[in-house]
């Protein structure tokens, strides 16, 4: 990004995830899941699939604010965009900290977008109010996000609670103070939960708590034009499961709870 070529890339070709590639093909059984309570969901390209590409559009919003502010040509907007959201968590912690933005006016502006083109999901909002037990998202991004996106999917009325960046005041997974102000609000028992996430470095501190964890990944391993850093990790033994199809996995969790 910004001056540097991005290229499509393959989660196969990528030794650091040899341990997560074998799990791909390992499904969920009873034993596994039958003690399971709180069920936690990450939002974009987690509830729905990174085809879909909706952080498309947040992403060129976040580069246009960025480039406003600052007062930067769009690919030193882009750049400095992804290096706060590789360093910070996400770009609004890092404007937050190095120029004090108001994080509702970047928010508000971040997810001006088109939700149209989020595809319902009717199988997948069954599999979810079939899950025995709490349902939340857990997001980075906002409260009205997750309820625009969740909404479009049809699956919005399935879920208990939304815990977004405001109520972790600001400070986003994978820091673990979120985490736990997460699951002291809403008082989850960390060894009967399970979290589900498309990125690895979200997940190491849900596994240290005794979560289960089950990462997403795209159709047929293929993550087209990220920055390699998002996918890769040392954290693939903390991943229990990995899937590229949400719906099919908690239909599988539900037909042998």
């Amino acid at each position: 990004m910004g001056g540097e070529k991005r290229i499509p890339f393959s989660f196969a070709r990528r030794p650091c995830h040899k341990a997560a590639m074998k799990k791909l093909d390992r499904l969920p059984t009873r034993a596994e899941f039958s003690h399971v309570t709180d069920w936690v969901f990450d939002l974009d390209n987690t509830l729905y699939p990174h085809h879909v590409n909706l952080f498309a559009q947040i992403d060129r919003n976040m580069t246009a604010y960025v480039a406003e502010l600052l007062s930067l040509d769009p690919a030193e907007a882009k750049k400095l965009q992804k290096a706060y959201y590789r360093d910070h968590g996400t770009t609004l912690q890092g404007l937050m900290i190095h120029h004090g933005v108001d994080p509702n006016d970047f928010l508000e502006r971040a997810h001006a977008i088109d939700y149209s083109v989020v595809p319902a999901d009717p199988a997948l909002g069954e599999a979810i109010r079939a899950l025995p037990g709490r349902k939340f998202i857990f997001t980075n991004g906002s409260t009205a996000h997750a309820e625009m996106t969740a909404r479009a999917l049809g699956i919005l009325d399935h879920f208990d609670e939304i815990f977004d960046i405001v109520a972790a005041d600001f400070v986003p997974k994978p820091a673990g103070d979120t985490y736990d102000k997460f699951m002291s609000l809403h008082r989850v028992d960390t060894r009967n939960a399970v979290m589900f996430e498309d990125l690895p470095r979200n997940l190491v501190v849900p596994k240290a708590l005794g979560m289960k964890t089950v990462l997403l990944v795209p159709r047929n391993l293929e993550y087209e034009f990220v920055e390699a850093w998002e996918t890769s990790s040392d954290a693939d033994e903390q991943i229990d499961y990995v899937t590229e199809d949400l719906t099919g996995f908690l239909s599988r969790v539900v037909a042998t709870v």
